[in-house]
């Protein structure tokens, strides 16, 4: 289902989902109904998960009223964070970069500031973080996890030095 909704130029984990090309990728952004079906597929997949965009401009989110209970079923099962690494680079591949880091920033908000989503953590920084195609956004996003990671000490995603000195 997921690898339908968010084709990727790369080999994912089911064998029958064929690579997206850079032409096709093309002719999918050139296709306004084909990116509004996209969005649409997006808004889906977050309703999924207990999120809600807000901003359709900006890629803002919040929490779903039903988020409670979709988190609980993030916590439980892993599979879900193949398929957000999924979404995330598809969003990338498609022009939708703001999107990107609004989901990255709200995963790591929910793992590390609320605790809401503690087996999310690993994949949000091992995976989800690196997603990001903007160097100066990931490295915004770098330092904003380093600034609530607790013990910050054991913060193993950036030099703690460059940490320490970023503005």
């Amino acid at each position: 289902f997921c690898f339908r909704l968010f084709p990727l130029r790369e080999h994912g984990m089911n064998w029958r989902a064929k690579p997206l090309t850079s032409q096709e990728i093309q002719a999918f952004k050139r296709s306004k109904e084909v990116m509004e079906r996209f969005v649409r597929a997006y808004e889906l997949m977050l309703r999924f998960y207990g999120i809600i965009l807000v901003n359709k401009e900006t890629g803002e989110l919040k929490r779903a009223e039903n988020w409670a209970d979709r988190f609980e079923n993030l916590n439980r099962f892993s599979h879900n964070n193949l398929r957000i690494t999924r979404i995330l680079k598809c969003l990338g591949e498609m022009g939708y970069e703001r999107y990107q880091v609004h989901l990255v920033k709200f995963f790591l908000t929910e793992t590390l500031v609320k605790g809401t989503l503690p087996n999310v953590k690993k994949s949000a920084l091992d995976y989800f973080l690196f997603t990001i195609r903007s160097k100066r956004r990931r490295r915004e996003l770098v330092h904003y996890a380093w600034q609530h990671f607790k013990p910050q000490e054991d913060f193993v995603w950036g030099p703690k030095e460059k940490l320490q000195k970023y503005r």
